[in-house]
């Protein structure tokens, strides 16, 4: 397969992937809130309750919003999702200052209210990104990110974790990073298209909840399980109580695994999509691979190796994962399904936060060995799959 120039891709699936390498730096604020609750008193298992406790909330929501953007511009719900990200870190922010445990709680809340809204990134990909070229346009949504949110999580992992590591320092960064909403919102303005009703190309074919489907839908499953047993605040936890680490050697191990996992974003362009499910069972062997390391063997260069193996695997799949879900999903009906999808993954994820928690009290790698069992699982699924298509 041919690899794909910057330049040939259209000029609103570009103006897209840039946002997202604006914005990408950003998300460090998802890393430093469980840090910001560890070093101000908040135990593990505290931090699962009340992740869980939110979760329960916001479930109902997810698929009501995502059908209402079957005809509502798909612009107007990405606005939204940059100001309520907005409100949410800003909110954390004061919570250093008054109120604590409420505004941390408020700040998760709107939170998952955001997060009701992510289908709609994947349904402006499906209308942005064109199909018969989905693998290699993602390949750049994945490169240009990735080595943005890389760079950045050291540089503000080594502000917060190094130069200015404590609690009211926390509170600022989440008040800046809160505050630069205003600048990605002017930027999905003026530059992204609206992607309303009129404006999407609709597939000529009707959607089927057949058995490749379902198929999806399993794996989903049990991939969303496993990876909400063991999530960022269980790593966090591990490195910065158990091994007395700074948060700047948690976000280099972060930022390390990225950029380790940048030549993938080049091998996906080099494989045709007719091995797709030979390459999401290789992410998942290696999501195996990581969570058998992270529960043996976690000194620092043990989850650093792990991390790597993990982001490679994801960075390789995610092209022939995401063009595998939207080639099952008509444009006009995008919304609604691909939020169904969401819909699905947080019932099935409701209760994973406290579970996560519940376990590392117990012992802190604990949720490594559940998660090692779930993805194994997705093996037979993808091995059954592939039988099929070469019948």
């Amino acid at each position: 397969m041919i690899s794909s120039k910057w330049r040939d891709i259209p000029v609103g699936a570009r103006r897209y992937i840039l946002y997202h390498t604006i914005i990408s730096p950003l998300l460090i604020a998802w890393y430093m809130l469980p840090a910001y609750m560890l070093i101000t008193g908040y135990s593990i298992l505290e931090v699962g309750i009340v992740f869980t406790l939110i979760n329960i909330i916001s479930v109902p929501l997810t698929y009501l919003i995502g059908k209402a953007f079957d005809r509502v511009p798909v612009r107007h719900g990405l606005i939204l999702i940059d100001a309520l990200d907005g409100v949410e870190n800003v909110l954390y922010g004061l919570s250093h200052f008054f109120l604590g445990p409420l505004m941390i709680s408020l700040g998760l809340l709107v939170g998952k209210i955001t997060r009701i809204f992510y289908p709609l990134y994947q349904v402006a990909e499906k209308l942005l990104y064109p199909k018969e070229r989905l693998e290699e346009v993602f390949a750049w949504h994945m490169r240009l990110p990735l080595l943005s949110e890389a760079i950045g999580f050291i540089v503000l992992g080594y502000i917060f974790g190094v130069m200015f590591p404590k609690p009211v320092h926390y509170a600022w960064g989440f008040i800046a990073i809160g505050l630069s909403s205003v600048f990605t919102v002017m930027y999905l303005i003026k530059y992204l298209p609206r992607l309303d009703a009129k404006e999407r190309i609709v597939d000529r074919f009707e959607f089927r909840f057949d058995r490749e489907f379902r198929s999806i839908l399993a794996i989903e499953a049990l991939d969303i399980l496993a990876l909400y047993l063991a999530p960022e605040i269980v790593l966090i936890n591990y490195m910065m109580t158990e091994l007395k680490m700074s948060f700047f050697q948690v976000m280099l191990v972060v930022a390390l695994s990225i950029l380790a996992s940048l030549p993938a974003t080049h091998l996906s362009e080099r494989i045709s999509p007719k091995h797709r499910f030979k390459v999401i069972a290789l992410y998942f062997v290696l999501r195996a691979g990581w969570a058998l390391i992270m529960f043996l063997v976690p000194n620092f260069f043990a989850i650093l190796a792990a991390n790597i193996m993990a982001e490679f695997g994801n960075t390789l799949a995610l092209p022939f994962y995401r063009s595998w879900i939207f080639g099952k999903v008509p444009s006009n009906k995008a919304g609604s399904i691909l939020a169904g999808i969401s819909s699905f993954e947080r019932i099935i994820g409701l209760v994973a936060p406290f579970i996560a928690g519940a376990l590392a009290s117990l012992y802190p790698t604990l949720p490594y060995l559940t998660s090692l069992v779930l993805f194994l699982a997705t093996i037979p699924i993808l091995i059954s799959l592939e039988r099929n298509k070469n019948r």
